[in-house]
């Protein structure tokens, strides 16, 4: 049986749904309210496992790098767009940060070639 997944929009117009009623499975009490869906599940599902990896990481971005297959500055990447569809402010790196991140050994020297040139963009 696969997972079942919350629908964040209607089917049909492509607004966005509610959540209308909660009930209890033990006692059968039902509420019945307008409710907005949790930020988290209005992402895509693809960003919705990131973020699941991310946090069974700790934080620690060498260890999503290594289980996802993915590169430094691509993990920087989808934790900013996580943020940006989250409507979280995300503070620009400084030149700074990422010298002291090449420095630590936390990124590679082409890693913070291309985010420097990212940032100059």
């Amino acid at each position: 049986m696969s997972e079942k997944k919350l629908v964040t929009r209607c089917p049909f117009c492509s607004g966005q749904l509610s959540i209308s009623r909660l009930s209890c499975a033990d006692c059968d009490t039902q509420i019945e309210s307008v409710l907005s869906v949790p930020r988290f599940f209005r992402l895509p599902p693809d960003l919705q496992d990131f973020v699941m990896t991310f946090l069974r990481c700790q934080g620690k971005i060498r260890d999503v790098e290594k289980e996802l297959g993915i590169s430094y500055p691509t993990v920087c990447k989808r934790l900013d767009l996580v943020n940006e569809l989250l409507g979280n402010q995300t503070p620009a790196r400084g030149k700074r940060e990422i010298l002291e991140q090449l420095e630590r050994g936390e990124i590679s020297v082409p890693e913070a070639s291309q985010l420097l040139k990212e940032q100059s963009s």
